[in-house]
């Protein structure tokens, strides 16, 4: 008699992979502006290797403005590809492009404008019916985007929550959230025994996928350490700290490892954690976040900032607890 196969679990597939099967278009999106859709690399490749098709996108702190007129697809959304014209010092998105076209991997990164609320969430719906996306995984390099808001420290929430909020707007079937950098933000003020606190309560409520390792000497970790050495090539003035302690970590490097003169004076402690994915339900994640409301109307930037501000001058912040190891 043939025996029944077992039910697949959590522990032969990660969930990450899990809720991402089946979707013919994903799109990842780094969430909080500058390098973070960098740490989409390596889940992106992954996801090319499985025969996925991906799209990658970024909250962008390129002068767009700067940008010729057929670059926008949209308002608020570029299309930046290896030949796009703008600045030389500074545009991450072009930097990944041309990166990705020297290996051969689809080389377009939309590049959203840096507004509020509405015309993220405009610009989104329009890409995502554009490019028939069925699932959208913000990526956040560093953990503030798991910050409720009633926190000793948020970090720096403004764009990471403007995409938040955003994307849990939309109608795609598939919304997630995955940060890469556990620890990175304790620079901002994050303490991040409020992070797992946080995760832990998203996992009581089932929006807690996990944590996945990057392992270091996979094609995912390999490709991504070239692409984050070639961005700090070609910005030499303002390379990533955030992914340049990710492409450390993923090495195996521990402790206070130095690649930049913008860390001079700092310790930094570069470790395991932070070469991991930790995902959560996206609309699960938006609906705690405690200010949310506040942020729905805005068109711009500095007003999601000045909204934020006010929430936390009306509550109590939550008193963290100290790591016991």
């Amino acid at each position: 008699m043939a025996s029944t196969p077992p039910a697949s679990s959590p522990l032969d597939t990660p969930p990450l992979f899990a809720a991402l099967h089946g979707a013919r278009s994903v799109l990842l999106a780094g969430a909080g502006g500058g390098f973070d859709v960098y740490a989409a690399l390596p889940l992106a490749i992954a996801l090319w290797n499985r025969g996925v098709t991906v799209h990658l996108a970024n909250l962008s702190f390129t002068p767009l403005e700067m940008l010729d007129l057929n670059v926008w697809t949209a308002p608020d959304v570029a299309v930046v590809r290896p030949e796009t014209a703008g600045p030389e010092e500074y545009f991450p998105e072009r930097t990944l492009a041309r990166w990705l076209a020297a290996h051969d991997l689809p080389a377009t990164v939309y590049a959203f404008a840096r507004t509020g609320v509405q015309p993220l969430r405009a610009a989104y719906r329009h890409l995502a019916g554009e490019l028939g996306i069925d699932a959208i995984v913000l990526i956040d390099g560093g953990t503030d985007i798991l910050m409720r808001g009633d926190e000793s420290g948020l970090g720096t929430p403004a764009e990471d929550i403007t995409s938040l909020a955003a994307v849990a707007g939309l109608d795609v079937p598939v919304k997630l959230v995955s940060c890469l950098g556990f620890g990175i933000d304790a620079y901002h003020g994050v303490v991040h025994s409020q992070v797992l606190e946080n995760l832990a309560a998203l996992d009581r409520d089932g929006g807690y996928l996990g944590m996945l390792s990057i392992p270091g000497a996979g094609r995912e970790a390999v490709l991504y350490r070239d692409a984050v050495a070639d961005a700090h090539r070609a910005t030499p003035m303002r390379p990533s700290i955030v992914q340049g302690q990710i492409a450390a970590a993923t090495r195996g490097d521990f402790g206070d490892v130095q690649f930049t003169r913008r860390t001079a004076g700092s310790t930094l402690f570069v470790n395991p954690l932070m070469a991991a994915y930790f995902t959560v339900d996206l609309v699960m994640l938006a609906g705690r976040c405690l200010y949310l409301d506040r942020i729905e109307q805005t068109v711009g930037m500095r007003q999601v900032a000045t909204r934020i501000e006010a929430f936390r001058e009306d509550i109590t912040f939550r008193t963290p607890r100290a790591f016991p190891h």
